[in-house]
């Protein structure tokens, strides 16, 4: 007979998280202010970044002048937008508004492709990262917030001038639509926050419903609520294939306007995809050493080091396809996102850290099957690949909204506790309260007998 297993969320450990918030503010406050003391000006104009690609190429520059950037926007960008320490805050709130909403949608990801491909392995553990998903509303919030107060420094096709009949930008006018419909170019973006408003407010309740099952399962046993769990993360499935995709487009490519990438809604995910994998893994270690998740063993660790390992390399991998089908084409409105990351002294740093420390470093470590099985290192693998990919959605964001201003200091130190301690208490707030895992699910035995 299996017994029933509960975390229980200590006051000592709540107590940690909320010391570790506290900390993140004060390093987010210290920072910000540090930076304010030091602004000289607002933003980069369209002449920083049509000289970048002109250094970067020795040829015909892309200039913004090409494209309906004309001056007289760059100078009303540099008297009405906000302090370079203002877009730097606004740009890491994002940073980690769109990160952490990731994880906790991969949460519920992971949980609903163990019900559709009718996974037995992953019984006694899956519903740790499902606990992810009780961010979501948090998410919403955030991300809604910032946008409303901090799109326009955010994201330049809000701008209204670049929709103007004469001196407009007519790449970014033939996107209005996409951004703006039904209103017109410059208006409310109303198109896009209609998107942002449906992708959380269906996660949210295909998440509500997926749990609503799997605690019915708990009480009730049978295979009824294993049906109906599997026919709803079938439905989850299919419209997280095309809401994971567009959001990785509205919230992080639509940033670089001019800029596109066929592949970029599969790059953030995969992005998103190891760092929830890596975050799991690292909590179910953290759990078995306290005692928990008795139904876990060796093999199920191995399985998800494996995971973690094997989508390294698929992150890689559309890491290089995409680098490398733009600057092959050597076409310079593409290859300008590359070279404002690569070239720059602020971010070419981070560029080549960003390799490191999210292909070559987990390559290397989890190779062989007995690192795969050994807590020790996956401690250090696994949190060191949640800060990598972390590391990899600031190259996203940054150079496109704060691009010379940007940095790594105080302030990207202490959000990033900030988030990592709310995020972390919601999870281990939702783990508390409901058993571990569910004790009549009908293939927890096959997860006991689970050998590789």
């Amino acid at each position: 007979m299996i017994s029933e297993e509960r975390y229980e969320f200590t006051a000592t450990a709540k107590k940690r998280l909320i010391i570790t918030l506290l900390v993140g503010v004060v390093l987010s406050v210290l920072g910000y202010f540090t930076l304010g003391s030091g602004d000289h000006g607002s933003g980069h104009g369209g002449d920083d970044h049509a000289e970048v690609v002109e250094n970067g190429h020795g040829e015909e520059p892309y200039s913004a002048e090409e494209h309906g950037e004309s001056d007289e926007h760059g100078e009303e960008e540099a008297h009405h937008g906000s302090s370079p320490s203002v877009k730097r805050l606004l740009s890491n709130l994002w940073i980690n508004n769109v990160f952490f909403a990731g994880l906790a949608i991969i949460g519920v990801f992971f949980f609903a492709i163990q019900y559709a491909s009718q996974a037995g392995w992953s019984a006694g553990l899956k519903r740790i990262p499902f606990a992810f998903g009780s961010w979501l509303p948090i998410a919403f919030v955030l991300m809604l917030v910032v946008f409303m107060v901090g799109g326009h420094d955010l994201f330049h096709w809000i701008h209204a001038d670049l929709y103007a009949a004469e001196g407009g930008d007519d790449i970014v006018k033939g996107k209005a639509p996409y951004f703006f419909w039904p209103l017109e170019g410059g208006a409310f973006p109303l198109f896009w926050v209609g998107r942002l408003v449906i992708f959380f407010a269906v996660w949210y309740l295909l998440f509500r419903k997926l749990r609503s099952l799997a605690f019915s399962e708990d009480i009730e046993g049978g295979t009824t609520k294993w049906y109906k769990l599997r026919s709803t993360s079938a439905i989850f499935l299919v419209f997280f294939a095309v809401s994971s995709s567009m959001a990785a487009w509205d919230w992080i490519m639509s940033i670089d306007v001019h800029w596109f990438s066929t592949m970029f809604g599969w790059y953030a995910f995969a992005s998103w995809w190891v760092a929830g994998l890596a975050l799991s893994l690292f909590i179910v270690v953290m759990l078995k050493d306290k005692g928990l998740l008795s139904v876990v063993n060796e093999n199920h660790i191995h399985d998800l080091g494996k995971f973690v390992f094997a989508f390294t390399i698929f992150w890689t991998y559309i890491w290089f396809s995409q680098f490398l089908l733009i600057y092959y084409a050597h076409i310079p409105e593409e290859t300008v996102y590359f070279l404002d990351r690569w070239k720059d002294d602020h971010y070419a740093p981070v560029f080549y850290l960003n390799l490191i420390i999210n292909f070559f470093f987990p390559f290397l470590v989890l190779m062989t099957r007995d690192a795969k099985r050994h807590t020790r290192i996956l401690k250090v693998v696994c949190p060191a690949v949640v800060f990598g990919h972390w590391l990899d959605f600031y190259l996203m964001i940054s150079p496109g909204t704060v691009g010379d201003n940007g940095g790594f200091g105080f302030l990207e130190i202490g959000l990033i506790l900030v988030y990592v301690s709310a995020f972390l208490y919601v999870t281990f707030n939702a783990l508390s309260k409901a058993p571990l895992f569910a004790k009549n699910h009908p293939m927890l035995k096959e997860s006991l007998h689970h050998h590789i």
